[in-house]
């Protein structure tokens, strides 16, 4: 990438406290978490700042997380498929360093990250769900491939559920279960996600259940975690549970 393709009067702000990327001109509050504008960071000085950092899950998937954190952060997820690499949700911060990917999948438009200028530079295909690319959220960031049910993509299974926001997906790829945020790990086991419909992300995860309970899966990617299915499962089992 050159000067040429990011020029230093590029416009987009990086919010401090949730990481939501801002493109044109700076607003006076951030639109997803509400932080004031001294709390945002130009797209350049983050890249600066924050290094996008990865590690090894398993075989063909790894995990990406800035350092420092960056605000609430939130891991995206690198696939290395028979077909190219893809990632699951983007960072916050863009790191011009990152080896390419050929396409983004996103499991909802909070965790849209610095998406925007990735596909640029690569040419990555940006796939999310048409309700969530509804949002005002996402009305700057492009999205080349709006879908709306289960999908097959380079042998990563995608599953719309909706709840925590009407497009979330999951995605299932081998024996690896990417569920973001859906739920939380805390230290008293498991809490849905609270941002969202509480009613009907409790229902919908009946569905998530139905899915992942047939399946031979051995690792969950979370939103800030890696846990390993067999002791995640029972935990989800107990928050049905009680729902």
């Amino acid at each position: 990438m050159t000067t040429q393709d990011f020029p230093e009067n590029s416009k987009q702000w990086v919010c401090l406290q949730c990481g939501y990327n801002m493109i044109g001109e700076m607003p006076d509050v951030c639109p997803f978490c509400g932080a004031r504008h001294d709390q945002f960071m130009t797209w350049d000085a983050a890249e600066k700042t924050y290094h996008v950092t990865t590690r090894t899950v398993t075989d063909g998937v790894s995990q990406l997380l800035s350092v420092p954190k960056l605000g609430l952060e939130h891991a995206a997820y690198r696939i290395e498929t028979a077909d190219g690499a893809v990632w699951i949700d983007s960072p916050s911060a863009f790191n011009r360093n990152l080896a390419p990917v050929q396409s983004i999948l996103f499991t909802h438009h909070h965790f849209l990250g610095a998406s925007n200028q990735y596909r640029q530079i690569w040419h990555a295909e940006v796939w999310l769900h048409e309700q969530d690319a509804k949002h005002h959220l996402v009305s700057l960031f492009d999205i080349d491939r709006h879908f709306e049910n289960d999908f097959s993509h380079k042998g990563i299974k995608a599953y719309h559920i909706g709840g925590h926001t009407p497009g979330f997906t999951f995605y299932i790829y081998r024996d690896v279960l990417f569920i973001c945020d859906y739920v939380f790990l805390n230290a008293s086991g498991m809490q849905f996600n609270p941002y969202g419909p509480e009613s009907e992300t409790r229902k919908q995860a009946q569905r998530i259940y139905q899915i992942v309970s047939t399946r031979s899966l051995r690792i969950v990617c979370g939103y800030n975690y890696i846990a390993n299915f067999a002791d995640w499962l029972p935990g989800f089992e107990r928050l049905l549970s009680v729902a």
